[in-house]
């Protein structure tokens, strides 16, 4: 993975070099697919980085009552995104009772991702077609960047083979991103407020659940009912030269 320098988006990576077996050159291609947290953060300057980086696409992660600019939001001019596909293609419905019962207590923790999948398979199918449909170069992000984010990137990379403990680390190094960092999100972060020892402590049984994820992707997926030329698509994204 590799660190993008994107002028006011911080927690942001290229899903590129990552160890698999699956591809000729032993890594995933660089310039393919990022992850990142709320767009609406990049200054004029983080946009053209972003181009400059391969942008073509978005695919927001997030709910549409969390888009748009918000307080303290740089401003930015309509023009440093014009010509984007921007999808918007939530991976949860907030509003429903059953996803707030078991998911809200531990949005903040892989360990959500599984009522996720078992309450609105039909949502995270849906934004795993729209990433296989978007034009590479294609940005994948939610509000932090870490959780919604941190799933769906644990089953890309898991479905193009790569070493479980790099999806693993890679998830790690959002938490460790957002440490301390205030975002926007439907309930309280309670890591917005941690230090990174807070943070190193907490990863201790949160990377196994990840690793989890990925060695059993392929499963997961066939649960989600996604098709296999979906995931045929999403794996060339990432392997294929």
């Amino acid at each position: 993975m590799t660190k993008l320098a994107w002028d006011g988006y911080f927690n942001a990576r290229d899903l590129g070099g990552m160890p698999t077996a699956l591809s000729p050159h032993g890594s995933t291609v660089s310039g393919r697919i990022a992850r990142g947290p709320r767009r609406e953060c990049l200054t004029g300057e983080g946009w053209a980085a972003a181009r400059a980086w391969g942008l073509a696409s978005i695919v927001d992660l997030r709910c549409p009552y969390e888009v748009g600019a918000r307080e303290g939001d740089p401003e930015v001019v309509p023009r440093a995104f014009g010509g984007l596909s921007i999808v918007n293609a939530p991976t949860e419905d907030q509003t429903d009772p059953a996803f707030q019962e078991a998911c809200f207590p531990i949005l903040d923790s892989p360990e959500y991702w599984g009522h996720n999948w078992r309450l609105q398979p039909h949502l995270v199918r849906a934004t795993l077609e729209a990433i296989a449909s978007a034009e590479p170069g294609v940005l994948v992000h939610c509000s932090a960047g870490r959780d919604r984010t941190g799933m769906i990137c644990a089953l890309l990379l898991g479905n193009a083979g790569v070493a479980p403990d790099a999806v693993a680390g890679d998830y790690a190094a959002s938490v460790r991103a957002m440490a301390g960092a205030a975002h926007h999100s439907p309930t309280v972060d309670q890591q917005a407020r941690w230090s990174q020892e807070e943070a190193e402590a907490w990863l201790g049984d949160k990377v196994a659940i990840v690793r989890d994820v990925a060695v059993h992707s392929t499963d997961i997926m066939d649960m989600l009912k996604v098709p296999a030329t979906v995931s045929a698509s999403l794996r060339a994204m990432l392997i294929d030269a």
